[in-house]
């Protein structure tokens, strides 16, 4: 039996997470063991803190990791080292992994939940950003301090060093060749220092894939052609900060947060797997949420992590074929689909496996 921790986390995550596991179940009988374990605010509410020793123990013992989501306004005043986000921090360092993949891809039934423009959503959505996910601002020194003439004052410090900027160049040209094999690498190379090594040492790995055509953007520009042309884009490949709000952006121009899976991998096969939406506090318990996202992300844990490209393009082609069918949980609703609640999104999923 190979190994899965399952972190169910806050809010909507444990019906998410719930339902992705019916259909890891269907599609793969008596492959996996499930183990839950607390991290975020239910573990702060249990055990005091965002993630417990043998909470991590547990995930860096497993094949790979499967995530809900953490957070919420109840824990919002807990100090900086006290919040459920720190949990999820803590998880990816000590699993090792560096390289989160986030695929946006619309899907055809939901061109009309698209907010961009018609003739662009029909020309299709569909890339892939490769996001640093261990360095940057978020790992870098974090200082608040006084000036002299007693005024309040911060910073956060942003750093990388070759070999990280290296490794994760070399996931996004290795992914661009199983794909269109083109690379865009976002910074702000005409600001940042940090920026003009990144470009350097992207260019660097460049030459190792001469089949890729390298592109630059700067992160302001990038923002902006995503919203403009973004079928142009193929792999983006660009730091934490930077990746982290990119990223965001590419999943409303599909349509809907809900539906974006994420894999965050390292050096070997181990890897944490989990959507991008939040932990949705508001509609938790109420059956709204829709678990296509943790669906697809239990779907990329099979393809990445297990080497089961058939389970997982099956539970891929289920999800579509509910689409095409015009059923929709409350987010991805538009006049002339069925609303369905989550539940009932997973049983059709699962039917159709």
């Amino acid at each position: 039996m190979k190994k899965v921790a399952v972190i169910p986390g806050d809010g909507i995550g444990p019906e998410v997470i719930g339902a992705a596991l019916d259909v890891i179940e269907k599609a793969a009988p008596k492959t996996f063991e499930f183990e839950s374990v607390a991290m975020g605010g239910n573990a702060i509410d249990k055990y005091g803190e965002p993630l417990p020793a043998e909470s991590l123990r547990i995930c860096q013992n497993a094949d790979a990791t499967l995530l809900g989501a953490v957070g919420g306004p109840k824990w919002d005043n807990q100090p900086p080292e006290l919040r459920p986000e720190r949990g999820l921090l803590g998880v990816r360092k000590g699993l090792g992994v560096f390289a989160n993949i986030r695929p946006a891809k619309i899907f055809a039934p939901l061109a009309s939940a698209c907010p961009l423009r018609k003739d662009i959503a029909e020309k299709g959505i569909d890339f892939v950003i490769i996001r640093e996910l261990t360095g940057g601002i978020y790992f870098g020194k974090h200082e608040a301090f006084t000036t002299p003439d007693g005024e309040k004052a911060a910073r956060d410090v942003m750093e990388y060093t070759e070999h990280e900027i290296r490794r994760i160049a070399h996931v996004a040209f290795k992914t661009a060749m199983g794909r269109r094999k083109i690379v865009t690498s976002i910074d702000k190379a005409n600001i940042l220092t940090v920026s003009r090594l990144w470009r350097e040492v992207v260019e660097d790995v460049a030459k190792e894939y001469p089949e890729v055509k390298l592109n630059h953007l700067y992160v302001d520009n990038a923002s902006m052609q995503l919203i403009r042309v973004p079928n142009e884009f193929d792999v983006i490949v660009t730091e934490n900060t930077f990746g982290d709000i990119l990223s965001d952006e590419a999943s409303q121009i599909v349509g809907s947060i809900g539906m974006i899976p994420s894999a965050s991998l390292g050096e070997g096969n181990q890897g944490l797997y989990e959507p991008i939406h939040g932990s949705a506090p508001d509609i938790a318990g109420q059956d709204k949420a829709n678990p296509i996202g943790t669906i697809l992300a239990g779907a990329m844990m099979l393809r990445y992590s297990f080497g089961m490209t058939n389970e997982a393009d099956r539970i891929e082609h289920a999800v579509d074929e509910v689409l095409k069918d015009g059923l929709r949980t409350p987010d991805i609703f538009t006049e002339g689909t069925k609303l369905i609640t989550g539940s009932k999104m997973r049983d059709e999923i699962i039917s159709r496996l």
